[in-house]
């Protein structure tokens, strides 16, 4: 049998040095963790931390590295057996419910089969603003996934909900959905 793999997405927020702890304790589970990140996540952890822990190369350029014939996210998509986005801004799951493709995270997301696992972290504000919540209403029905977030210290120093979940409670939620 061959072991789960999963594609983590690493997006923009403050949160994204937890990815590093996601991919370790995916490992612990027996589950390969491939890497897409956008390029906003790049200003909070390094490819190439991420690249050391997961011992694959990390994806982050919808046109990037042409070094054979595949085309990455369908290939990508293809060998997923699940896209965890962890953590998630408002501005991913905006993306990806207009069904916007304009980086490689969504359209991989986009031309996957897999369930796809959203966790969310950002600000209270934008957290609650109507139409962030639309958007998750809406992908809801479509059958993504959530990791609601947490109640915490945000990183404007105020206390609300936008916390990404714990790792513990994202890895369990992994292991239920695979």
């Amino acid at each position: 049998m061959r072991s789960k793999k999963i594609i983590l997405g690493v997006t923009g927020s403050i949160a994204a040095y937890k990815s590093a702890d996601i991919i370790r304790r995916l490992q612990d589970e027996k589950i390969q963790a491939v890497v897409i990140m956008t390029k906003e996540a790049e200003a909070f952890i390094t490819p190439l931390t991420l690249e050391a822990l997961s011992g694959n190369k990390v994806y982050k350029e919808m046109f990037g590295g042409r070094e054979y014939s595949d085309i990455e996210h369908i290939s990508l998509a293809d060998q997923a057996d699940l896209i965890l986005i962890a953590p998630a801004t408002a501005n991913i799951i905006a993306k990806i419910a207009a069904g916007i493709c304009d980086d490689l995270l969504t359209a991989t997301v986009c031309a996957v089969k897999a369930k796809v696992l959203i966790a969310p972290a950002m600000n209270e504000n934008m957290y609650l603003n109507k139409i962030t919540q639309e958007n998750i209403r809406k992908l809801k029905a479509l059958g993504y996934k959530f990791v609601e977030p947490k109640k915490g210290r945000l990183a404007c120093g105020k206390v609300g909900v936008g916390c990404l979940a714990d790792v513990e409670t994202i890895i369990k939620e992994v292991k239920k959905v695979l």
